[in-house]
């Protein structure tokens, strides 16, 4: 039985688990503790085959042979019974003792898989806290933040770092929770010490590693070009690092820097083609461009590579959204399904509420995703959704607690000019907060189109074309030249309008806001109602002749 267990064959180690658990309890002299460690083996072969349901049974079964056993003796000798991430290998039995800590956390991870997050933490808090080792420290950091008991988890998470200084999880957690860089590299002196401590290696790792610290900081409180230099001076000490690629292209992806983010994504394609941690919020970037053949090409490996992940359902979400939004919502809520706490899947159901006109369900998505993991595009989801709610006042409200957030965004400015040019009482505000905005950061074509929309609003065309012609010099930028077309064309200048949406589709040949646009002011052209409705073509494609790669995709 451990041997199988040991060479991960789960089948035949539940086959042959049911031989052991029979033997022993067809004979009522068995020894307890052979009962309980048959029971336990029986319960690991059920955990490694996914089967978590079984397993808990077996080693409640088991902790219950434990009790009817007399505790002298116990504490004497320990069983070697690991449990690792994927299955739990507590199969080296060379003596009658198994340990029940051990057995207690097993439970706790089959809890754990099964969702059940509540009867986990009950399991892991019946060990105590000088018997757990680093795995069960960072399982229970995770347990309690889950729970929101974020006190318990950051106690949690030092414990870790004490034990082992490289637990990065434990360090990512930790920023997240508001725990300072001073306090997290304090932990590390912590560490119990070993041969080499003081070597030319581990001061080398140490400088790093303090590095990689301060970088988390940074980006929790929203410090992202911060956290983006210190990366950079990673980066630069471990070329082609994947994980730090990975960091950064995920920081520039909700910042707004798209072409910076995927030309770090594709690095790291380059480098690893099957990774698959935040390449959603590639596919998003890939699916805004719009860049149909990369997102189906990217889709179509994240299926190969893991079609259950929920980067792969995000993935697929984004792929779907420019077609047949209710698949693609789909996608989005099955990715929740499988991890609740995937931020980006709860941001892409947000927006796809809110395409879908369904501002209430809207709300709910991004609250969760600010409650998980606060950025600018949760407010910005919450904003849009309340503002089509028509609640000026919590639209208002939220804005504002982004840009306290991010007292050094852009966006965060432009958030709350947004709110305040929806009624014409706030418009002036709404221009001094796009104008802050751009003095902030002066290449932020958001706030511009913003101001420019304002300007026309009130009248102001020639502004409008003074700001977007002047941006335009420094920005070859296909909305800009869009905008401009739009200006134009509400003030019966076809011809300029003409040459901006062809300037603007030359730049862009999918933009589908200058496709139509340029549709709709040739029909102008020719002295043609734009608004009016289209005669229907007898000859209409066949059923079977739609999109040919989509069932070849999926």
């Amino acid at each position: 039985m451990s041997m199988l267990l040991e060479n991960n064959l789960f089948e035949s180690a539940q086959m042959l688990g049911c031989f052991l658990v029979s033997s022993s309890a067809s004979n009522p002299e068995t020894n307890p503790y052979l009962k309980a460690e048959y029971l336990v083996l029986q319960g690991d072969a059920f955990y490694g085959g996914k089967e978590y349901r079984r397993a808990l049974s077996a080693y409640k079964q088991a902790l219950q042979n434990c009790k009817s056993i007399p505790r002298q003796g116990s504490n004497s000798t320990r069983a070697s019974l690991s449990a690792t991430s994927r299955s739990p290998s507590p199969s080296s039995f060379s003596i009658s003792t198994i340990n029940e800590n051990e057995v207690k956390f097993k439970v706790a991870l089959c809890h754990s898989a099964l969702n059940e997050h509540r009867s986990a933490l009950f399991e892991m808090e019946g060990i105590s806290s000088k018997a757990r080792t680093l795995r069960m420290n960072l399982t229970m950091g995770k347990l309690y933040r889950i729970s929101r008991n974020n006190r318990a988890a950051s106690t949690c998470y030092k414990e870790c770092l004490r034990q082992c200084p490289y637990v990065l999880e434990a360090i990512t957690a930790l920023a997240e929770l508001g725990v300072s860089s001073k306090e997290i590299i304090l932990l590390f002196s912590q560490t119990p010490p070993k041969v080499g401590r003081f070597s030319s290696d581990y001061l080398d790792s140490q400088r790093w590693l303090n590095r990689y610290v301060e970088a988390h900081c940074c980006i929790a409180s929203n410090d992202y070009k911060g956290g983006l230099d210190i990366f950079s001076e990673i980066l630069s000490r471990f070329p082609n690092n994947v994980h730090i690629l990975l960091e950064m292209a995920k920081i520039e992806a909700i910042i707004g820097r798209g072409d910076e983010a995927i030309m770090n994504f594709e690095k790291v394609r380059m480098i690893d083609p099957c990774v698959l941690t935040y390449m959603d919020e590639y596919a998003i970037l890939l699916k805004s461009k719009p860049d149909h053949a990369k997102l189906n090409k990217l889709v179509h490996d994240m299926l190969s590579t893991d079609p259950a992940r929920p980067e792969t359902l995000v993935a697929l979400s984004a792929h779907w959204e420019r077609k047949e939004e209710r698949r693609a919502f789909s996608y989005a809520d099955k990715s929740i399904k499988i991890d609740d706490r995937h931020v980006t899947g709860h941001i892409m159901k947000g927006n796809l509420y809110m395409s879908l006109n369904r501002p209430e369900g809207a709300v709910a998505e991004f609250k969760i995703a600010q409650d998980l993991r606060a950025d600018i595009r949760s407010y910005q989801g919450l904003v849009r959704s309340y503002l089509a709610l028509s609640k000026s006042k919590e639209a208002l409200f939220t804005a504002r607690e982004a840009m306290k957030a991010m007292q050094q965004s852009a966006k965060a400015l432009k958030l709350v000019g947004d709110v305040h040019a929806v009624n014409s009482t706030g418009r002036e505000k709404a221009r001094k907060f796009y104008e802050s905005a751009l003095r902030l950061e002066p290449g932020f074509l958001g706030a511009a189109l913003a101001l420019a929309d304002l300007h026309v609003l009130e009248g102001r065309n020639k502004e409008a074309v003074s700001l977007l012609e002047k941006y335009l010099k420094k920005w070859a930028d296909d909305s800009l030249h869009i905008k401009l077309a739009q200006v134009f064309a509400a003030t019966n200048m076809l011809s300029d309008a003409l040459s901006h949406y062809q300037a603007a589709l030359r730049i862009n040949p999918q933009n589908e806001a200058g496709k139509k646009g340029l549709e709709r002011l040739e029909k102008q052209m020719k002295g043609m109602d734009p608004d009016a409705p289209e005669e229907e073509e007898d000859n209409e494609p066949e059923d079977g002749e739609g999109d040919q790669e989509d069932p070849d995709l999926v």
